[in-house]
């Protein structure tokens, strides 16, 4: 069963990040990577986000979701807030989003605090989603042990009845969070491990203080 890792090395040549390059806000480049990276025919679901949270429990968990807009303020994302996800937010705010593109020898790595949307604002989404999907935040109980699928999709069924020829609303356990970073780290692979690390580190007067790291 044992496999051995050892000689998987891939050497990473194709791009290099200066401070040179680097403009004042991050945003300014997460919007640059970001958009180089969606016009990019080798990397699919671009908006494709790791969300890492520390749970009640004690224990971080990390999981994929998907990023829906970002802005000058942060990064906006939508999940079920009783979910296990939601409750850790809940009790601590403070996450962590990452992005890989390894197509690109890429990674974002962006820490902050997730606050609550305006619920206007999470309406606006919920109601651009397609009925499936809103039927879907209804019928999962999202986190908690279900017996079988087919008390999954019972649950659908059920809710497919009850809004039949009706709009669909947003129930109110759902909705969306914006990340406001505090630091955000731009990982660019070079060759030999030697990568090039920079991150941007917010002040206390909001300007952001551009840092690199060791690799």
């Amino acid at each position: 069963m044992a496999k051995d890792l050892s000689n998987y090395r891939k050497s990473y040549e194709k791009q290099e990040l200066l401070e040179s390059n680097c403009p004042g806000n991050p945003m300014e480049l997460f919007q640059t990577w970001f958009r180089n990276a969606d016009d990019s025919d080798t990397v699919e679901e671009t908006n494709a986000m790791t969300i890492s949270t520390i749970g009640i429990d004690g224990f971080p968990k990390s999981r994929v979701v998907l990023l829906k807009k970002f802005t000058w303020e942060g990064f906006i994302f939508y999940t079920n807030y009783t979910s296990e996800k939601g409750k850790a937010i809940e009790n601590n705010n403070n996450i962590c989003l990452s992005f890989f593109w390894p197509a690109l020898e890429q990674q974002i790595i962006i820490k902050g605090k997730a606050e609550k949307l305006a619920e206007n604002l999470s309406d606006g989404y919920f109601d651009s989603r397609p009925d499936g999907s809103k039927l879907g935040a209804w019928a999962s109980n999202q986190s908690t042990v279900v017996s079988s699928r087919e008390e999954l999709d019972k649950n659908l069924k059920m809710f497919e009845r009850s809004f039949d020829g009706k709009e669909i609303q947003r129930p109110p356990h759902w909705g969306g969070y914006l990340v406001k970073p505090k630091s955000i780290e731009f990982w660019q692979g070079r060759p030999n491990r030697m990568h090039d690390r920079i991150r941007y580190r917010l002040q206390e007067d909001f300007s952001w203080k551009l840092e690199r790291l060791a690799p």
